[in-house]
């Protein structure tokens, strides 16, 4: 799955919805350009046709540029801000080339009001249409009024087109801006449960090692006062320290390797959970018996990788965990309708590539598979003693 660099975050749904969002902004600002774009039609004068096509034509390249960074969350405030003078500087351009153009006959300035209006939600917060409205109805007030036109026709096109326009432009932008505020908490989520898991690790770890660093220190303190007065049992102590400390040495050894005993259906239950929270509907179908330490400790740390890949690396719907034992072999099934792609996975993690590597060294195998759309991660590993 190829992610798209303008979007946080980017994945295929997300990347067709800006698609559609950006095609759906684009027909609805065209349509109105169309408008003032028929006063071109009806303008005898060639003079007056260049200089209203002219600023027809500047007001559509900073639009379009707009609609982009309007579907764009990556754009950076001084971008906006510079878009924004440009987008009030070719409005107020349009006065003296378009006003002209048609004049008595068709209302293009009032429609390209109407436009300019409309395309304020693209660039700025709502309420700024309000005072934008106010300008160019008093714009297109005056263009009539000197022309001898309707004064009331073009501020019911100004004022009914342009809060149209925004409203159906504004809701769009709101929608857009709510799917990737959605995105970016998945992903925030995504970071938190790796964290929260490294957290617990290291916890483990701090448990560990000082209780047993604590007591080695006593011990080797208690062997150093006693040995000018009583030799014997310093060396007792001492070697009471000697064989904590391999003692420790070898329990760090299998919490770092995670040959810990862990309670599998535990470690379900809570990925279950958090895909739940994350708005994947998840079935978890956990072993028929309990299975060996050895092996559910194995499972256990792909059971973390999948649910992990399944938050941060896939758009998944849903998704299914199923753990059975057949025969010498326990078998888990992590199947979603997300494709993870060749997405890298966390530096602080082995990823996938790693647990095959794990997993064959105990006599496992790991195996992934995407078809139609759907990705398996599939994980059996030896439970015969």
């Amino acid at each position: 799955m190829v992610a798209d660099p303008a979007v946080p975050g980017g994945d295929r749904t997300l990347s067709r919805a800006r698609t559609a969002t950006l095609v759906s902004l684009a027909s609805g600002m065209a349509a109105t350009l169309l408008l003032p774009a028929v006063g071109l039609s009806r303008e005898p004068d060639p003079w007056r046709v260049t200089a209203g096509a002219a600023g027809l034509g500047a007001f559509a390249v900073v639009l379009a540029v707009a609609l982009r960074t309007a579907v764009t969350p990556a754009s950076s405030d001084r971008s906006r801000r510079r878009l924004r003078s440009a987008y009030a500087a070719v409005a107020v351009l349009g006065v003296p080339l378009v006003a002209p153009v048609a004049v008595g006959v068709w209302p293009t300035w009032a429609w390209l009001g109407a436009a300019v209006v409309g395309g304020v939600p693209l660039l700025a917060p709502f309420r700024w249409v309000a005072p934008t409205l106010v300008a160019a109805l008093a714009v297109a007030g005056a263009v009539a009024g000197l022309s001898g036109t309707s004064v009331a026709r073009s501020l019911l096109v100004t004022g009914l087109g342009g809060l149209g326009v925004a409203a159906v432009t504004g809701f769009q932008v709101w929608f857009w801006e709510l799917l990737v505020q959605a995105g970016q908490g998945r992903a925030a989520q995504a970071r938190l449960a790796a964290a929260q898991e490294r957290l617990r690790f290291a916890g483990d770890v701090h448990d560990l090692l000082g209780h047993h660093l604590t007591v080695i220190a006593l011990k080797a303190e208690l062997a150093a006062r006693l040995a000018p007065t009583d030799p014997e049992r310093a060396g007792r102590e001492a070697g009471e320290a000697q064989r904590l400390a391999a003692t420790a040495l070898t329990e760090l050894r299998r919490t770092v390797h995670g040959y810990r005993r862990v309670d599998l259906v535990e470690q379900l239950t809570a990925v279950g959970e958090v895909l739940r929270s994350s708005g994947v509907r998840c079935t978890v179908v956990p072993p028929a018996g309990e299975l060996p330490p050895e092996a559910a400790t194995q499972l256990a740390a792909v059971l973390r990788e999948a649910g992990t890949n399944v938050l941060r690396h896939s758009r998944a719907g849903w998704c299914r965990i199923e753990i059975i034992q057949e025969d010498d072999v326990a078998r888990m099934t992590v199947t979603n309708d997300g494709v993870t792609g060749r997405a890298a996975p966390d530096r602080h993690s082995h990823g996938l590539l790693g647990l095959a590597d794990r997993l064959a060294g105990v006599g496992g195998q790991l195996r992934t598979r995407s078809v139609d759309g759907v990705f398996t991660v599939e994980a059996t590993v030896p439970t015969a003693a």
